[in-house]
């Protein structure tokens, strides 16, 4: 197995290669605004730096979101064209199960919110028994609106460090890592779990819209 793990449902372009048992190599570069521009030469980075091809990945993994629009797209369509080109499987992972999988937070402590940014003074979150176990969600909501629910729990992701007043105990990690992405996708379908289509988790509408009775300038 050579899994291609690939995220950009948040300001993180991150990639990771992951063999079924370890990741053999990841990267991860931090820039809202480069997406389309950084993600490509970073899988080519980690496939030189390994010594393998393209032609040796044998499944994708691609964070589905929640995320903003321009962004996700970025990661979904470059998974969706590598499995295409390869004829191999494109899995789908929920980037807040990542972030959740990447916490610190032991099986033992209990509930707690992962929380990204959605912009808009909104966060994307959920909620989790453990770093494996989604409880309920994933939402886009504004912190203030939810801030009885998630009182006094553990929270990990930018959400969380931007509002504090919501999310008291902010912790690391603040981005996903395709990473921790990999070694979770290669957890459940070693355990025979099917994973999410590689679908976007939208939850709203994309920020740019077809205007509303524009005037028409094309002759009849």
């Amino acid at each position: 197995m050579l899994l291609l793990a690939l995220d950009t449902a948040t300001p993180a372009v991150t990639v990771a290669l992951h063999d079924g048992e370890r990741v053999l190599a990841s990267d991860t570069q931090v820039d809202a605004r480069r997406h389309g521009e950084l993600l490509l030469p970073a899988v080519d980075k980690l496939l030189t730096g390994t010594g393998l091809a393209l032609a040796d990945v044998t499944g994708v993994v691609v964070g589905v979101g929640p995320g903003p629009y321009t962004g996700l797209r970025v990661g979904l369509m470059t998974a969706d064209t590598f499995g295409f080109a390869l004829g191999v499987p494109v899995h789908g992972v929920c980037t807040l199960d990542g972030l959740a999988h990447a916490s610190d937070l032991g099986p033992d402590a209990g509930p707690f919110v992962v929380a990204t940014d959605a912009r808009r003074k909104e966060v994307y979150w959920a909620l989790y028994a453990d770093s494996r176990t989604p409880l309920s969600g994933p939402g886009v909501d504004r912190p203030a609106d939810i801030a009885e629910r998630v009182a006094g729990l553990p929270a990990v992701g930018a959400g969380a460090l931007l509002y504090p007043d919501t999310f008291a105990d902010a912790r690391a990690p603040e981005h996903v890592s395709a990473a921790a992405l990999a070694s979770l996708a290669a957890e459940r379908l070693a355990a025979g779990e099917e994973l999410l289509p590689p679908r976007p988790l939208y939850l709203r509408r994309p920020d740019a819209q077809v205007p509303k009775n524009y005037k028409v300038v094309t002759p009849k």
